[in-house]
């Protein structure tokens, strides 16, 4: 299934993304407490937004990604829909996102990889850190978005 894929700097609402969460792996990284009203903050503030969309409008990719637009750009999420994976959508979409925030030359790209998602980042080019520092003391209950 190749169809025509389009990608756009657009904000998604919270039901819309919430309806894609359910149809990727993104699904279960999130807490279960406040899930709602957090998720609504992520849509609403993050720095840049991405969202891929079929010829029909659905939904088939996001990413979100914090950045100065001078040196670093943090992806906080990158999903496919699982029906859509192996088509180039999230390479596509992490190019695009670099691009955005200032290209290859001027900005460093990290992010906490999903363990199924390594060797896909690795594809990328991307290498496994050792120094990132962590403060962690939120309530987290594991759960999955469905």
């Amino acid at each position: 299934m190749n169809e025509k894929i389009e990608i756009l700097e657009e904000r998604i609402s919270v039901e819309e993304y919430v309806e894609f969460l359910k149809r990727t792996d993104l699904g279960s990284q999130y807490p279960k407490e406040r899930f709602e009203s957090r998720i609504a903050k992520l849509v609403n503030t993050v720095s840049i937004s991405l969202v891929a969309r079929n010829v029909s409008g659905t939904v088939v990719g996001v990413l979100f990604g914090l950045t100065d637009f001078a040196y670093w750009l943090y992806v906080t999420d990158l999903g496919v829909d699982r029906s859509y994976t192996g088509q180039g959508i999230g390479r596509q979409l992490m190019r695009t996102a670099h691009e955005i925030a200032g290209g290859e030359k001027n900005i460093a790209v990290y992010l906490i990889a999903n363990e199924h998602a390594v060797g896909f980042y690795e594809k990328l080019g991307m290498i496994k850190s050792v120094n990132v520092m962590q403060y962690n003391k939120i309530e987290w209950t594991e759960f999955v978005v469905e």
